[in-house]
């Protein structure tokens, strides 16, 4: 084996949780995907090959395929009756839960390539060019399929009436920019 993939484990647990709680919510499962994901790393790290890419895409690939089984067995993140039912708690909810529902719900609305999209690029915080390799697209593919997905999400969230707090041009640029 050239290179250890799981030789400093500490950031990529952290950042293979982010994902996964990402697409599955923080709790339990996100945890137990985290962990099924290294027990298989562990078990297959000889398979690692460094020139595919680096060892977060790779655990992420074995994590997709252990999330798979979790969202076919629940594939109703949100409810529209979940965000009237915390709006009609009134003031002592926060309006960050609200947003929260309603922002789960409209990632839930997006196409199954959008949501793992965002879940890639906003869960585990990978650039675009990180995103491409994972799934084999270029860089500009990843880019513009990423832009047409936020904007899907911006227009359920104004038509669900919930503003996004930051402006287009920063959400846009931070999407795109590639710091490696």
């Amino acid at each position: 084996m050239a290179r250890d993939p799981l030789a400093d484990p500490q950031p990529l647990i952290r950042q293979l949780y982010a994902y996964v709680a990402y697409v599955l919510g923080d709790g339990p499962d996100a945890e137990d995907v985290t962990s099924e994901t290294f027990e298989r790393a562990l078990r297959y790290r000889a398979s690692y090959d460094p020139g595919k890419g680096a060892p977060i895409a790779w655990l992420i690939g074995i994590a997709r395929r252990c999330i798979a089984p979790h969202l076919a067995a629940r594939r109703e993140l949100a409810t529209p009756a979940a965000i009237d039912e915390a709006r009609a708690q009134g003031p002592d909810l926060s309006d960050r839960t609200v947003t929260k529902l309603a922002v789960r719900q409209a990632v839930a609305a997006l196409s199954e390539r959008d949501q793992e999209l965002v879940a890639l690029r906003f869960g585990s915080d990978l650039t675009c060019r990180q995103i491409g390799e994972l799934l084999g697209l270029k860089t500009n593919s990843v880019e513009v399929a990423l832009h047409r997905a936020l904007a899907r999400l911006e227009a359920a969230l104004a038509e669900e009436g919930t503003a996004v707090r930051n402006r287009p041009q920063d959400r846009y640029s931070r999407v795109t920019t590639d710091t490696d």
